[in-house]
């Protein structure tokens, strides 16, 4: 099978660091663009991330010498994975779009726009149908797809086996989130160290606003939302890479402790897809009570799962449980690359 020529945006950012990574031997895909700014344009990548290459494996060897070009759709690729920073990604998108290109965007700027599908490949596969609309809506050639939020894609993946089995009514999350969600520089290191931040701006209302509409049902060819209420609060902590939360949640049917873990073990709607990137295990349940953590479980299925404990009954609602899972893999540019394969399975690459 002839490989999916694909380009990257953003390529020089931490999510854009993550997705050369993750595309280094994909069986699918071959990157061949890296795009960027201006001031990155022309360079080598190797030249381009010089004293800005964050992760702790080098830079893969086939990405050194390629070189870096704005972000015009004159690429030469069919898909974007986008990891660029949402002040400058709506316009950039958009222009892809028009071209042809099938943008898979790791950036807010669309992800509640009506006839865009906000997509985590185990919950909502059918709502890729809203690419049909999108296309005819906009007279564009291509199309965009969009991830959700780092914190909103584990938090999902936990509530979408209870919401089938159980049905939900209500949710209550408060986020522990690392650095690396912050991008670089990030944080200021003064404002981290001994301390906790509990404000990151716009954060809560994208996990109220995007779990729903994720967890929504496709209808006369659009997605309503689903009929519950989320709360959340949202915390920077002193933590590298691993976003750690708190869930409760209210059931619209009984179930017992034992029920809610055999749903989250026996959760695997992708499995005879045989993706590339999907895990084995999207939901990874410990027993232990002291676990998850993010230095023991955020690699969990290379980065791709959610790792979920600690269920018990809660005094105000009905049930809570910690979920833990890799911000900038699974968060970020492993969900985008798992939306083009699910693309590609179904026939819309």
């Amino acid at each position: 099978m002839a490989k999916i020529k694909v380009g990257i945006a953003g390529a020089t950012g931490m999510v854009g660091q993550r997705f050369v990574q993750l595309l280094e031997s994909h069986p699918w895909f071959e990157l061949s663009e890296l795009a960027a700014s201006e001031n990155s344009a022309g360079k080598t990548y190797q030249e381009a991330v010089k004293g800005r290459w964050k992760l702790t494996a080098d830079i893969p060897e086939y990405a050194r010498k390629m070189k870096v070009k704005e972000c015009l759709p004159n690429l030469d690729c069919q898909i974007v994975f986008s990891a660029l920073d949402a002040n400058v990604a709506g316009e950039i998108e958009q222009a892809f779009a028009k071209k042809g290109y099938i943008v898979s965007s790791n950036s807010r700027n669309h992800r509640m726009e009506p006839d865009v599908p906000l997509l985590v490949p185990e919950v909502n596969a059918d709502h890729l149908r809203l690419v049909e609309k999108q296309k005819k809506n906009r007279n564009w050639k291509g199309f965009i797809i969009t991830n959700p939020n780092c914190s909103t894609i584990h938090m999902v993946l936990a509530l979408k086996p209870i919401q089938d089995a159980f049905g939900i009514e209500k949710v209550m999350v408060t986020t522990m989130q690392a650095l690396s969600g912050a991008g670089y520089p990030g944080v200021a290191s003064l404002d981290i160290l001994d301390n906790v931040v509990p404000y990151i701006g716009g954060e809560e209302e994208k996990i109220e606003a995007e779990t729903l509409k994720l967890l929504g049902k496709m209808k006369n060819g659009k997605a309503d939302n689903a009929l519950m209420n989320v709360s959340a609060s949202c915390n920077r902590v002193n933590v590298s890479d691993g976003h750690l939360e708190s869930v409760s949640v209210k059931l619209e049917r009984t179930a017992t402790e034992k029920d809610i873990v055999k749903a989250f073990e026996s959760f695997n709607p992708l499995k005879e897809l045989n993706l590339p990137s999907s895990p084995s295990r999207p939901i990874i349940y410990r027993e232990e009570p002291d676990r998850p953590q993010p230095k023991l479980d955020r690699n969990n299925e290379k980065g791709m799962a959610s790792t979920v404990g600690r269920v018990r009954k809660c005094r105000v609602l009905d049930y809570k449980f910690s979920v833990l899972g890799h911000n900038t893999i699974r968060g970020a540019a492993g969900a985008a690359i798992l939306n083009a394969e699910l693309m590609k399975a179904k026939g819309y690459i």
